[in-house]
């Protein structure tokens, strides 16, 4: 036999071939208009008035859909086209049906398939004895079997499946009408449904039920969580949760919606339990970007609790302050503005007694705008204008104070090339603030100073290739700087904590904020060993020293810098090959002894993963810190097998001796279900919160627009 492969332009016998592959696939062809399919076969004859046959491995492709069948044949008469099987039918979007006979009129409007299955988006698969096509947009489906699970010699019978007398399916609205459902696990009747409506995988958006959760909470009691999802229109959605256990009864709400400039997220719950009797409880949490003319972007966030265990209680967040916040930014090539209002609420057990003596709103207000003057001058030069005030409810002297201050700041920087490659890096600085002081008897009320500074860095980068293609740059640093804070000295706010690390080595000042200048003669060395290889593996270690002409006492002793010279900073990274990396800091004074030092290390494989975290901080009460910061935090992943996953997670508190969190997980994700088990438990308590154990249970039935399930095919052999 040879194949012969012909193009139909016009006419009905393209209109019949384009009816087959239209009514089965719901593509919107005219009956009117004659369009362009092309068909393949071992034989292609016309047979009587004006009929057609085409047998032997038949494919007809039309507008990026395929229709395969044994034999198509065309009656012009009764202007049906009538297909012998196995067919199939696969449209552009994924969706594939396949059927032993197929009888189509060629109005796309009516049609029937018998021994048919439709799929729907490679996940949902539809069995019925017969299939109807209506009106171009319904699918009416009998006797019908439906199921994501996989079927085989090997496992005959699906994990679940849904019969039902009929189901329809409307394209349109990607919706699947159940009539007369069934719902069976393991070929087990679990419950009949008169009628169900579920969405179709390709929908990604529907009004409905969401999996419900199962919780129990040592606090709480036994519960259940039934979330249901409103679509309102293309741009907004409201999820709807209520949560109903032994001792509460609380109802969960999540708000998402999108503008033309920009985009809105609020999330909250109200209660009424046994914890607090006769209290509703609450929370609001939200936030929002938005685009406003000339480049300039609005954002805001929004927190708000009922009272300080509630968060806690419910398992909602670990924050222990809240920010309610509105700024607006933009950012420009060689401009940065930015003006803000934030309000401050503490959830401490240790500073709620002193809430009022703590700042709850400040006001803040930058610009800087950056020049390159050309000439002898050269480099980049920068000015700065910022505004900040904060204050407290407390009229109390010194504990009530409110401070308000405005700033402006000249800088200079440039670079220059010298010999055998050597990078100079000049630097010179003027800043200069006004501070507005109330209620702190210590202080006048209006004062200022100013702090001229400059600095001079000398870099010189070396590199090598080595024979196997690995490439070494050792860079050593060194930086000299002097400034020097003239006038009043003001209340220290914002710079009451100093972290000193490879970003700051060099700096002219390593405060955080403006309340405190470096002030004095300092010299600053390092050197940084930096090596990555063709494999992918490589690292970064680096050294350095802060030393200083006469100590000024600004430091803390957990700052690292305290003294004429800082404690040694030592930084490592480490990459080999994308699988494990560790990064991590440390700062050792003169007789080994740690201060400071932060790890962090991972460890990821496509079945494992693993990260773990270490901080160690000394006691220095000028810091509030009583005893010494020694924590540890894990957190791992590991893939069973096709389907099972187990994680676990926990934080233990090394000076105090105890566990503060831990968690445990075990998922089961096939191709058709997902099942998620959590236990959590938190240790610490204070006044507000007492210790809680908190286990949940989801379960959700994939295919039904949902996520999609694990790829792995286990009738595979």
């Amino acid at each position: 036999m040879t194949r012969l492969s012909k193009h139909l332009r016009a006419g009905r016998l393209a209109l019949a071939l384009l009816a087959c592959t239209g009514a089965t696939l719901a593509l919107p062809v005219s009956s009117a208009t004659a369009q362009t399919a092309s068909l393949i076969a071992d034989h292609v004859r016309v047979v009587g008035n004006g009929g057609l046959v085409a047998e032997g491995n038949v494919v007809v492709l039309f507008g990026g859909s395929r229709l395969t069948a044994t034999r198509v044949s065309y009656d012009k008469a009764t202007d049906t086209l009538n297909i012998t099987g196995p067919i199939t039918i696969t449209r552009p979007d994924g969706t594939i049906l396949v059927a032993e006979e197929a009888q189509l009129s060629a109005d796309l409007r009516n049609g029937i398939l018998t021994s048919a299955r439709l799929v729907l988006d490679e996940q949902l698969q539809i069995a019925a004895a017969q299939i109807n096509r209506v009106q171009d947009r319904y699918t009416q489906l009998s006797r019908v079997v439906a199921s994501s699970c996989h079927v085989c010699k090997k496992n005959p019978v699906p994990l679940w499946q849904i019969r039902a007398d009929r189901v329809v399916h409307d394209e349109a609205e990607q919706q699947l009408y159940f009539h007369g459902a069934q719902l069976r696990v393991a070929d087990v009747p679990i419950f009949y449904l008169p009628r169900l409506r579920l969405p179709d995988p390709t929908l990604k958006r529907a009004t409905g039920f969401l999996p419900p959760k199962i919780r129990t909470n040592s606090t709480l009691g036994f519960g259940l969580a039934t979330p249901y999802f409103l679509k309102l229109g293309d741009h907004a959605d409201l999820t709807v949760s209520p949560f109903v256990a032994d001792k509460t009864r609380t109802l969960e709400l999540k708000y998402r919606q999108a503008f033309r400039s920009g985009d809105l997220f609020v999330e909250g719950a109200i209660s009424r339990d046994s914890i607090l009797k006769d209290k509703t409880r609450f929370y609001v949490f939200g936030e929002g970007e938005f685009q406003l003319p000339r480049d300039f972007v609005l954002s805001f966030q929004l927190q708000e609790v009922s009272d300080p265990g509630y968060l806690l209680d419910y398992g909602y967040s670990d924050q222990d302050r809240l920010r309610n916040a509105i700024t607006v930014i933009r950012a420009r090539r060689d401009e940065f503005a930015f003006a803000g209002i934030t309000r401050y609420d503490t959830l401490r057990a240790s500073e709620l007694p002193i809430s009022d003596q703590l700042p709850f709103a400040q006001i803040d207000a930058f610009y800087e705008r950056r020049f390159h003057p050309g000439g002898f001058v050269g480099g980049e030069l920068r000015t700065n204008l910022s505004w900040q005030a904060h204050f407290r409810e407390s009229e109390l002297d010194i504990l009530g104070r409110d401070v308000a201050r405005m700033g402006a700041g000249l800088e200079w920087r440039r670079d220059w090339m010298g010999p055998a490659g050597l990078l100079i890096e000049g630097q010179a600085a003027l800043d200069a603030d006004i501070y507005w002081i109330e209620q702190d008897s210590r202080y006048q009320t209006e004062q200022s100073f100013a702090t001229p500074s400059a600095g001079l860095t000398l870099r010189w980068p070396l590199s090598r290739v080595s024979r196997s293609g690995a490439v070494d740059i050792l860079e050593p640093v060194a930086a000299l700087a002097w400034s020097e804070q003239v006038g009043a000295n003001i209340p220290n706010e914002d710079s009451q904590f100093v972290e000193f690390d490879q970003g700051n080595l060099f700096d002219l000042n390593r405060f955080p904020g403006s309340d405190r200048r470096e002030e004095g003669l300092r010299a600053a060395l390092g050197l940084s060993w930096t090596r990555s290889s063709p494999s992918g593996w490589g690292f970064t270690l680096a050294a350095g020293r802060v030393f200083r002409d006469v100590d000024m006492g600004q430091f803390t002793d957990a700052s690292g810098l305290a003294g004429q010279q800082s404690d040694w900073l030592l930084g490592a990274s480490v990459n080999l090959g994308g699988q494990f990396s560790i990064q991590g800091r440390a700062l050792l004074d003169d007789d080994f002894g740690l201060t400071k030092s932060e790890t962090r290390a991972a460890w990821l494989t496509d079945n494992f993963q693993l990260g773990a975290a270490h901080i160690w901080v000394i006691e220095d009460t000028a810091e509030q810190r009583p005893t010494p910061t020694h924590e540890l935090r894990l957190d791992s992943a590991w893939r069973v097998g096709d389907f099972w996953t187990i994680s676990a997670d926990g934080s233990f508190d090394v000076e105090a001796k105890q566990a503060t969190r831990a968690g445990f997980g075990v998922e089961y994700r096939n191709e058709c279900l997902s099942v998620d088990l959590s236990l959590s438990r938190r240790f610490t308590t204070s006044i507000n919160v007492e210790p809680t154990t908190d286990f949940g249970l989801q379960f959700e039935l994939i295919g039904f627009g949902s996520g999609r399930g694990a790829t792995v095919n286990k009738c595979r052999s």
